[in-house]
């Protein structure tokens, strides 16, 4: 491979997970394995259980884990299955980056850049509904809905309207001609551009981004996984509150409705608590050297079931 993906928060993952000794580390997201290699590499007890539903990104860890091949375990799956495809009694720790990859954006044939030749946007290359297909079948009121639920665009109505306006004339089949339709103007006092926006919401559509989300969380709190430490990586607000709101649910003993006078649930409904008060975000250092980890957020919670 010509480019090489760089993994955020490195160093704070692996200080995340450096304590838990042996047992196994569930990299719900595998990518490239730069995450997974470095834990493996740092703590010489533990192993991995990993996964992820990109073909070309498990043949290229295939071989890249060959000398590890005791101590790794890949699975093709969407994150928000694997917990149910696995043994959970000796999970220790859970790891899940929700980005998007570098090779993935990078690369002119997966359809992600602002600039390929292609439109695409799956992760799964099964998935039968493409970027493509969303620009150019979904009516006005769709396209408005997911550039403002997913892009939290003021001007959806706008955008979705030029993109109607276009694809009367052609078919829209590349991301820079999705680029030039939207366009490449930042947002009024924001430092990100309209066409970055549409993209990530297009992105979100088409994986079911947050849906995926919210079936790990809920696989995770209805599994049997006690005493592990869960370390969750976002890159953009919607995940991050998902995240945050899950956590201190999480945490809250009592779930009975503000209203009512007195506790009537048991008040012993919490599985854990929340490590990270604040989210760990990338070092300046990080930013300069990586500038597309200048979003990204890790929170931790910590699994202790009350028995």
């Amino acid at each position: 491979m010509n480019s090489i993906h760089t993994p955020v928060l490195l160093s704070e993952v692996v200080d995340t997970f450096k304590n838990i000794g042996d047992g196994v580390i569930l990299d719900c997201t595998l990518g490239y394995g730069g995450h997974s290699k470095a834990l493996l590499d740092s703590i010489p007890n533990i192993k991995i259980i990993a996964c992820d539903q990109d073909d070309m990104a498990i043949k290229y860890c295939q071989d890249k884990f060959k000398d590890y091949k005791d101590r790794i375990e890949i699975y093709k799956s969407n994150f928000s299955q694997i917990i149910k495809k696995i043994p959970q009694e000796n999970i220790k720790g859970i790891l899940a980056d929700i980005g998007v990859s570098s090779l993935q954006l990078d690369l002119n044939e997966r359809g992600f850049g602002l600039k390929s030749d292609v439109l695409d946007m799956r992760m799964d290359s099964s998935n039968p509904i493409s970027a493509k297909t969303i620009v150019n079948n979904y009516t006005q009121d769709e396209l408005q809905r997911v550039f403002c639920e997913y892009g939290e665009l003021p001007n959806a109505k706008i955008i979705a309207q030029k993109i109607i306006k276009a694809r009367e004339n052609k078919e829209i089949i590349s991301c820079k001609e999705l680029s030039r339709i939207v366009g490449s103007s930042n947002l009024k006092n924001r430092s990100i551009s309209v066409a970055t926006l549409v993209f990530q919401a297009i992105r979100i559509e088409v994986n079911k981004e947050l849906d995926v989300l919210k079936e790990l969380l809920n696989s995770i709190q209805n599994s049997k996984i006690d005493e592990t430490k869960l370390a969750i990586i976002s890159f953009h607000s919607l995940e991050d509150r998902i995240i945050k709101d899950t956590f201190k649910k999480w945490q809250s003993s009592c779930i009975c409705p503000i209203q009512a006078m007195r506790c009537e649930c048991g008040n012993n409904h919490a599985i854990g608590k929340i490590i990270t008060k604040k989210p760990i975000t990338p070092t300046d250092k990080e930013i300069s050297d990586n500038p597309r980890s200048s979003c990204s957020k890790m929170r931790i919670f910590k699994i202790k079931r009350q028995r």
